[in-house]
């Protein structure tokens, strides 16, 4: 299922994902994705890093909550 950034932010709040960090960015990368031919090339870019560099900090998060963040494996 490809979800925009409404239906993200619903998928988000109905199971509780507000908790997680990784879903709030897959939201604003979402987002950025949906306003991109509203910025340009220079704004797009910066604001791409702006959301690697707050993923970066996010660090091994999904460490110890692998079912969790990825599905249990089968």
């Amino acid at each position: 299922m490809n979800f925009n950034s409404e239906n993200l932010a619903k998928y988000i709040e109905a199971t509780d994902g507000i908790s997680k960090p990784w879903l709030l960015l897959q939201l604003r990368l979402k987002k950025l994705q949906e306003r991109r031919s509203e910025l340009s090339s220079q704004e797009y870019r910066e604001q791409i890093a702006e959301l690697h560099e707050d993923l970066m900090k996010l660090g091994e998060w999904w460490v110890g909550r692998e079912d969790e963040a990825f599905g249990k494996l089968e």
